[in-house]
Parts: structure tokens; C-alpha cells; sequence
């Protein structure tokens, strides 16, 4: 199990089927509509009344709205996702910041991107600092937690090409065809890709820097390349 906290939240958790089994109301802090239609929607959920003293306690952040759920944690194997004729797929290596987690997450969805796989995590899709920084789109977005091994022979397995974000052996991410069954593979900021993924990849990508650093933080990286793939598709 695991917390939700804020009416938007809860809503978008109940949206994309999580399983609300406590809800934990302050009254003096419901001020919205949005919270009451979160308790409404919460349906046969128990429901607890707390103190203002008892209710800050328990809140990991202030703006909470007067609402905490304990909610039922969904399987995130890569058989979850459910893939279209031609997917395009976003998958992290290695993920260690929430909020880094939490941006990604907000790309995937702002591009309706067929899933979101992080291999090998080191940050928790639940982690309250991944669904406030995300914005609760961590609820109504596909993901999936893999290890690198797997996620390679899943991905051969329904024959979608691997595009490597790497310094070496690169083209210019602008210039390949991602109106096929694609998958965008992201590095660390540290280390980049492993071994794996390198030489799993179909074509090794990169986004050209102009300035004195060579890379960008993960989430902007995977924005632009995502938006370029999104693009070539006509943002369908």
C-alpha cells in the first residue's frame, strides 16, 4: 500500500483504477469542489475524520487539501503494457531523483506515449515526491519497472527498434525515422547507458550541444527527443 495525498490525486489514482481502501479527511482544510467530489468518488473506501493537529502529522506536504488516501499498489511488469500497431515507448536507465521520475512522467503523458519503463530503478514510482512532482499522471500513465536484461528481449520480442541515446557511434536525433515501433533509450546524466543497451541498440541517437556541457538533466533530454518522435507522427 501506499499514501495519495490531494483531492487532483486521488481523482486521477481513481481514473486510472487503483483501489482506494482508507481516506482521511481534515474538514477545516476542505475549501474546494474538487475535494468533495474526491471523497464522492472515493465510493466504498472507509472514511476517517482527523483533527487539524492529527491530519498535520500525518501529511508529508502542506498542500494536501485536506485529503490523504492509502491506496493498493498496481503490478508494473512489462506485461501490463498494452502496445498499439506502432508504440513508441520511453526507457530510463537507472532513475535515481523523484523529481527527475516526476518529469518524465509529465513528458510520457504530455506525448501519450504507449508506456514508460524505468530499468533497474533506484527511485519509487510511489515515492510521495514522484506523484507531486508528476502531478498524479503517474496514476493514468503506463509504466513499468524492468531490469535492463529483460526489457531488451521483451523489446525484441514485439520487434520494436531501440534508439540508444549515446556520445559514440550517433546520429543526430532529428534525422531518424521514428514513425516505426520505437523505443527512446535514456542513460544516467553520470554514466550514460550500460554495456547492454549499446549493444542492443538499432541506432545510437544524440542531441546536439552547442554550449561547454555535453549533456542535458534526463528529463529535458527525453522531452526533446519524445517531442521530435511525437512530431514526426503528427502528434497522433
Amino acid at each position: 500500500m501506499f499514501v495519495i495525498e490531494g483531492p487532483r490525486e486521488i481523482r486521477l489514482a481513481l481514473k486510472g483504477g487503483y483501489r482506494i481502501e482508507s481516506l482521511y479527511f481534515c474538514p477545516e482544510l476542505i475549501t474546494t469542489r474538487e475535494a468533495e467530489q474526491a471523497i464522492d468518488e472515493a465510493g466504498n473506501a472507509e472514511q476517517i475524520q482527523l483533527t487539524l493537529p492529527v491530519f498535520e502529522k500525518l501529511a508529508y506536504r502542506k498542500s494536501t487539501g485536506g485529503l490523504l488516501a492509502v491506496a493498493l499498489m498496481k503490478p508494473q511488469g512489462l506485461e501490463q503494457l498494452q502496445l498499439g500497431k506502432k508504440p513508441l515507448l520511453l526507457i530510463c536507465e537507472g532513475v535515481e531523483k523523484p523529481g527527475n521520475l516526476g518529469a518524465l512522467l509529465r513528458t510520457a503523458d504530455a506525448a501519450r506515449l504507449d508506456g514508460l519503463i524505468i530499468c533497474d530503478p533506484k527511485a519509487d514510482f510511489y515515492n510521495p515526491n514522484v506523484i507531486r512532482s508528476s502531478v498524479g499522471c503517474v496514476f493514468t500513465q503506463p509504466v513499468a519497472a524492468a531490469s535492463s536484461e529483460e526489457t531488451i528481449a521483451w523489446l525484441r520480442q514485439n520487434k520494436i527498434k531501440i534508439y540508444a541515446t549515446a556520445l559514440s557511434a550517433s546520429v543526430r536525433y532529428d534525422t531518424v525515422d521514428f514513425t516505426r515501433p520505437s523505443a527512446l533509450i535514456m542513460g544516467t546524466e553520470a554514466t550514460g547507458l550500460k554495456d547492454e543497451w549499446l549493444a542492443a541498440s538499432d541506432q545510437n541517437i544524440i542531441i546536439p550541444m552547442r554550449g561547454e556541457i555535453d549533456s542535458m538533466n534526463v528529463s529535458a533530454a527525453a522531452a526533446v527527443v519524445v517531442f521530435e518522435a511525437a512530431r514526426q507522427r503528427g502528434f497522433a
